[in-house]
């Protein structure tokens, strides 16, 4: 008769123990991690910013050192910068352990003005008003005067004076409203160079072609672009030539 083998018994308490084991060390390691200063914030940098103050950028992001690493996403953070006015792109890199990179991209400043206080402003071209202090910078594009905080023409001034081209804008020295009953939104321009414009926001972009060959090709004078077109040099030591004058020496 052959021998008849008992059945193997299989050990499932053993397997039971392993897995309960090996989970609660997992457990043990990921309390040590998040306990640690590993999982962490450790720096925060910000890069690509000219008018916003860095400490602004971080705390409207709502990141400090020593905040949970793993407690925010970058898509997050992006979504809270770009609620700004100031910054048109925000992009957020976590770099592991604790590195946080931001860079952002401001729109881009078309002019300046004064404030009430006496404080420079920097004019973006999507129409916000941002103090200039923090940043290092040459005047290089036109002074916004005489008009109101929250002007609606001055806001399509900027988005029109964003597509103007470098070389042209950094020659605008000082733009004012001048309103008229057929053009409410009328601009008086003085240039560098010593013209004075008299144009509309509502045509300005259909009119730079010409602005510019005049400015290049012509001596200094008055220049009206509206309907039609004129163009009439300064009289040698006319009055409006002086005054003029007197005006480019304040710039």
């Amino acid at each position: 008769m052959p021998v008849l083998r008992e059945p193997v018994v299989k050990r499932r308490g053993n397997r039971r123990l392993k897995m309960v084991l090996l989970f609660l060390f997992i457990v043990v390691l990921s309390v040590l991690f998040f306990n640690s200063s590993i999982s962490e914030v450790s720096t925060v940098t910000v890069t690509g910013q000219r008018f916003v103050h860095e400490d602004s950028i971080r705390k409207l992001a709502g990141i400090s050192i020593g905040d949970a690493f793993f407690g925010f996403t970058e898509r997050s953070v992006e979504r809270k910068l770009r609620t700004s006015k100031s910054i048109e792109q925000a992009a957020v890199t976590k770099v592991f352990p604790g590195e946080v990179r931001i860079r952002i991209q401001e729109y881009a400043a078309v002019g300046y003005e004064l404030s009430p206080e006496g404080e420079i402003m920097a004019i973006l071209s999507n129409g916000t008003s941002i103090p200039a202090t923090n940043a290092d910078f040459v005047v290089d594009k036109p002074l916004l005067s005489g008009w109101k905080k929250d002007d609606p023409i001055k806001t399509a001034l900027s988005k029109q004076l964003a597509v103007i081209p470098a070389k042209l804008l950094s020659d605008l020295s000082e733009i004012r409203p001048d309103p008229s009953n057929a053009y409410p939104d009328r601009i008086r321009i003085y240039t560098r160079t010593r013209f004075e414009v008299i144009t509309a926001v509502s045509v300005l972009a259909a009119k730079l072609d010409t602005l510019n060959a005049v400015t290049e090709t012509q001596q200094p004078g008055k220049v009206t672009m509206l309907l039609a077109d004129t163009y009439e040099p300064y009289l040698p030591d006319s009055a409006e030539n002086m005054e003029t004058i007197e005006k480019e020496s304040t710039q």
